[in-house]
């Protein structure tokens, strides 16, 4: 790989894509040219970046032409469109929708977790040259259960995510947005897919199943599902338990994840919190007497994924138990993380990804 590769943002005009773009700045990645790419009814824009601007372009395969690196986040359709051919081409896709996930031989990658997956980029003959970023909701909850993994092994996992509006995109924000404007004026907030939005029940003041279809025999959401099969493929264990449940929560940025997590070695809470604070993109966010843990807001614009309500499962615990046996090594866990669905959730994990083709 070139060490000032020409680079390409697509879909930057998108919420993800301009983070991409800001990352890239802030971390100084070393590129020479770099295209920022979108539809046509985006190009002609102007996106700021190092101090200038930069001319959206049409994304189409003649504009990627050239491109050593090209970080895609213009969704599925898109990516399966535009991304076959500019990996034959020798282009190296990141690639942050589902189109690829789970397609075999296509890396799917978390740089903290799993870098060894990028070593070969050819193992899929379809889909040469393609990387896959995974769903934002597996990012956060395996930075935090990677390290308790290696420490002691994980036995088995319980998870539920409450997701920020930004999953769904800059729309998805907008409607949180002026649905609240609405209720707090007395209007009525109707659902936001019934006037063209994003969501199938009203988000302000609101929480729901997150809004991925549900399959009728297993009962599963597309994100509980993903969260599922793509934590085995990171992981490569295709006999990993995981129990999911996502839920939208009218929070405007950053996800939050409360997860049970059941051990192979018992642990103390010592153990685990220092084993979580040694892990790189990690913070601990875990002050008892003060109440201070995991939050949307101190993960909004981080980089960095917050772990906290580091405590043993109280179900696994004598009902008679004492301050000494919480002092003991458990079987089992509860913890509270949060993590930007912007940043390390998509375009952070993306640059990252860059950063190490280098």
């Amino acid at each position: 790989m070139n060490k000032t590769p020409t680079i390409a943002v697509a879909g930057a005009t998108g919420a993800v894509g301009r983070e991409m773009l800001e990352i890239l700045e802030q971390r100084k990645f070393p590129h020479g040219t770099i295209k920022a790419l979108a539809s046509p009814r985006s190009a002609g824009q102007q996106l700021p970046y190092r101090g200038g601007t930069l001319t959206v372009e049409p994304l189409t395969h003649e504009s990627l032409r050239g491109v050593d690196i090209a970080l895609f986040s213009a969704g599925s359709s898109i990516s399966k469109e535009f991304a076959p051919a500019a990996g034959k081409a020798g282009c190296v896709i990141v690639d942050n929708s589902s189109a690829f996930r789970m397609s075999d031989g296509v890396p799917l990658t978390i740089p903290e977790v799993n870098p060894e997956s990028i070593r070969n980029l050819h193992a899929s003959a379809s889909l040469p040259n393609v990387i896959a970023n995974p769903n934002c909701s597996t990012i956060i909850l395996l930075m935090a259960l990677t390290p308790i993994r290696r420490a002691f092994g994980v036995e088995r996992t319980i998870v539920s995510t409450y997701q920020a509006a930004s999953g769904a995109g800059a729309k998805g924000m907008d409607e949180l947005e002026a649905q609240t404007r609405d209720d707090l004026a007395g209007k009525v907030v109707r659902p936001g897919i019934e006037t063209g939005g994003v969501f199938h029940e009203p988000y302000a003041f609101n929480l729901f199943s997150h809004n991925t279809a549900v399959d009728p025999v297993t009962g599963l959401n597309v994100e509980e599902s993903k969260v599922i099969l793509e934590t085995r493929k990171i992981w490569n264990d295709p006999s990993a338990a995981l129990s999911a449940t996502c839920i939208r929560v009218p929070v405007r940025r950053a996800h939050a994840e409360s997860v049970n997590v059941t051990l192979k070695t018992p642990a103390t809470t010592a153990q685990v919190r220092e084993v979580l604070s040694k892990f790189p993109g990690v913070r601990v966010v875990d002050d008892r007497a003060a109440n201070l843990f995991p939050t949307p807001l101190k993960a909004s614009g981080k980089d960095d994924v917050l772990v906290g309500r580091i405590r043993p499962d109280a179900s696994r615990l004598p009902a008679s138990a004492t301050a000494a046996d919480y002092d003991q090594p458990a079987i089992a866990f509860d913890l509270f993380i949060c993590g930007d669905q912007l940043r390390k959730g998509a375009a952070l994990n993306a640059v990252q990804i860059a950063e190490m083709l280098l």
